[in-house]
């Protein structure tokens, strides 16, 4: 499936290179939903993240003739991405802003879990500890979060993520090692015992 993926990824990205902009809406349409997620996990908030999407694809589309058919078209698209939110996290720290600034999404209540689900309580619980991964991510360095994003939920190689950010394979791994102990050090007990958080398993974090 990922090699078919691929496939209909270059000649998309090919034909799109060629003036063909309804290839150009096919790679849209496939990405929307990765791109859009990882703008969240980055950013920390859906309206930024939909914001740097719509960002993330004008940007595409503006430097297609750039894109190398023999590379993987998501790790590209995924690595505009990237920059663009780590470019806006810099200018946020940079303007003495919060994360949470940007809107107030830490500060609406959890949405209590459906009643008529098989387990609830877990149900809740997971809620509880996505928000709370969430928040221990929003305190990471912006390219040390990028670089744990693009490894624990887009499967990036450390060779892959060196070459989306523009760092050596040794920074990397540097950076993930550091993140992760960050990761470990804030998350509070409860969590650390779970087995999932924000869809991944937190054995691989901590």
């Amino acid at each position: 499936m990922k090699t078919y993926i691929q496939t209909e990824d270059r000649f998309d990205a090919t034909q799109a290179q060629q003036g063909n902009d309804l290839a150009f809406t096919r790679l849209v349409e496939r990405y929307q939903t990765p791109v859009y997620n990882l703008c969240y996990r980055m950013l920390g908030n859906p309206g930024c993240a939909e914001d740097a999407a719509q960002e993330t694809f004008l940007r595409a589309y503006r430097n297609i003739n750039r894109f190398n058919p023999q590379r993987s078209f998501a790790a590209w698209m995924l690595s505009i991405a990237a920059h663009y939110c780590i470019d806006q996290l810099r200018r946020r720290r940079a303007s003495f802003i919060s994360i949470d600034q940007c809107a107030e999404e830490d500060d609406r209540p959890l949405q209590l879990a459906d009643a008529r689900a098989v387990h609830p309580e877990a149900a809740l619980e997971q809620s509880q500890e996505q928000r709370a991964l969430h928040r221990v991510l929003g305190k990471l360095k912006a390219t040390d979060r990028a670089a744990i994003v693009l490894r624990y939920w887009y499967d990036f190689s450390e060779a892959e993520i060196a070459a989306s950010l523009e760092i050596s394979v040794p920074a990397v791994k540097s950076r993930l090692f550091r993140a992760r102990r960050e990761i470990a050090v804030r998350l509070d007990s409860p969590v650390k015992r779970s087995n999932m958080a924000f869809g991944l398993p937190l054995a691989q974090l901590i």
